[in-house]
């Protein structure tokens, strides 16, 4: 099999649900196994896509049922990575693809592992006193979703978060913005709409909420997700900036979640995985994998009366394939 566990070094189990994530990628293990000039030996201890790969060399050798990221772990210390300590499973992950993107030797890897895993998004700024417009494209990891609209009620599906999301909201009072043409602060309309999706999509759902008291707690309310997710179908036209040969392959399946349990001080990681392979679920929890269904993955739904319980905090999307 190659559901191999990663022991725990203490409190790593953030890292270790993020590495099986991209280790259980078939598209990311593709780019980390192509041939390129090995880094030399002084380098190598600090060179996080070889060391990525020598611990996936290591799991497939399939002699135990998990093996140690203890050489990774160090790699990534020496890049100011923490070790022994609590992680944010969306922080780590963009940390972790900045060094991978940084480490790659050959620019038509950073290409592919960029084409891979980011989304392009347009922002709209409209001036609402004259006809001033700017438009600016900018590159995501991951879509950070909201759980909760403007009011602090909840928002009930996966679709409602990505439709809140890409909604269009004025910029008034405080957030008014100067338009060039009025030479003045006015009242803007922010828009974004969507202009590519890659083969791996990684939708962040905002959890944790932060409080002016610098209070941070948890929503863990009921959010339920899809298997499949067709963004052409969840967005408006106007919430799009793409063609139709684009839209026509943005039509994705589920393929990991990352779930968040306990508190936001005292909380620990694991991930459901979709093998690529054999298409079967399996959940990872350290050196612990067994195999699951689809039912205890949506176990990770969240619940607001189970504070304690598994709650789904990355969701993790492949494009389908073509028919």
């Amino acid at each position: 099999t190659e559901a191999i566990g990663l022991y725990n070094l203490g409190q790593s189990c953030c890292l270790n649900s993020l590495l099986q994530v991209f280790l259980m990628n078939i598209h990311f293990t593709g780019i980390l196994r192509r041939p390129v000039e090995a880094p030399s030996p002084a380098q190598r201890r600090n060179n996080v896509p070889y060391q990525m790969l020598l611990l996936l060399e290591k799991m497939q050798c399939g002699k135990c049922k998990a093996v140690s990221p203890t050489d990774l772990a160090c790699c990534l210390s020496e890049h100011r990575v923490k070790l022994f300590v609590q992680h944010d499973a969306a922080q780590l992950f963009l940390t972790l693809w900045n060094l991978l993107k940084k480490q790659m030797k050959k620019p038509e890897l950073v290409e592919e592992l960029s084409d891979l895993y980011t989304i392009c998004i347009q922002e709209h700024l409209a001036c609402q006193n004259c006809s001033f417009e700017t438009k600016s494209n900018s590159i995501m990891l991951t879509l950070p979703l909201p759980v909760l609209d403007a009011c602090s009620h909840r928002l009930k599906t996966l679709k409602d978060c990505l439709q809140y999301f890409f909604q269009p909201e004025e910029l008034t009072g405080q957030n008014m913005c100067f338009c060039q043409q009025c030479g003045r602060k006015t009242t803007f309309l922010q828009s974004m709409k969507l202009v590519r999706l890659p083969q791996t999509l990684t939708l962040h759902l905002k959890r944790f909420c932060f409080e002016r008291s610098s209070y941070t707690h948890k929503l863990s309310h009921y959010l339920p997700f899809p298997q499949e997710l067709d963004f052409s179908e969840v967005l408006t036209e106007n919430q799009c900036q793409a063609d139709d040969s684009e839209k026509a392959t943005w039509q994705y399946e589920l393929f990991a979640v990352v779930a968040h349990s306990g508190s936001t001080s005292c909380g620990h990681y694991c991930a459901y995985i979709r093998s690529l392979t054999e298409c079967k679920w399996y959940c990872f929890n350290d050196s612990e994998v067994c195999q699951v269904s689809w039912d205890d993955v949506k176990c990770t739904y969240g619940h607001s009366s189970l504070y304690w319980r598994e709650t789904a905090y990355l969701l993790i999307y492949m494009k389908k394939k073509p028919q």
